[in-house]
């Protein structure tokens, strides 16, 4: 009988640190951050239903967000400014990312890569689901920023005002509609944040 290790790889997201050029006073890994992108893609998947009157698939949004770095198993956390440094070096860094991605498919038996291909890669019809991920990825890089900051950290100040400005130019009706009623909490203390 014939042994799969995708699950096995998965479990290995805990592995993974982020923000590898920065120092952290709290240190996240992937698969810290993904849960949370996925919680965070729904809260605007749902947002995008309820207040500006789109069609979106929760569920295939929450599992896109769930997996959105699960290539980094293999490649590592590539720094964003590396990454973004120029086009040549995304391209790149692209190709390898679905190679890493086609390697963790190779991972399960046939009857499951289906499912998973519809996660692991963008399927046509599903830009905005990847848009909204996206978006829940840079929230969570900015909400990481306000925790550093707030732990007295100041390597973060930078990374916040890029990431805040980031988020404003993706001109999403969702993101802007939970940064006013959701972000300014995450200023707060434990016992602000159980007043409200």
């Amino acid at each position: 009988m014939k042994e799969y290790s995708f699950f096995a790889m998965m479990a290995r997201m805990k592995y993974i640190e982020r923000w590898a050029l920065m120092r952290n006073s709290d240190r996240e890994n992937i698969s810290e951050h993904s849960m949370e992108v996925a919680m965070l893609a729904h809260g605007l998947g749902i947002i995008s239903r309820e207040c500006c009157g789109r069609k979106v698939d929760l569920d295939k949004l929450v599992l896109i967000g769930l997996y959105h770095d699960a290539n980094e198993i293999i490649t590592g956390d590539m720094p964003t400014p590396v990454k973004y440094h120029d086009s040549d070096i995304l391209d790149a860094y692209k190709k390898v990312e679905e190679k890493a991605n086609r390697k963790l498919l190779s991972l399960l038996p046939d009857y499951m890569q289906g499912y998973y291909e519809e996660i692991l890669f963008p399927q046509e019809g599903d830009e905005e689901l990847w848009r909204i991920v996206k978006a829940a990825d840079k929230l969570s890089a900015l909400i990481k920023c306000i925790e550093e900051k707030k732990a007295g950290n100041r390597e973060f100040s930078t990374a916040f005002q890029t990431i805040e400005k980031t988020l404003r130019e993706m001109e999403m009706e969702e993101v802007e509609i939970f940064l006013r009623d959701f972000m300014p909490a995450y200023d707060k203390t434990l016992d602000e944040l159980q007043e409200l």
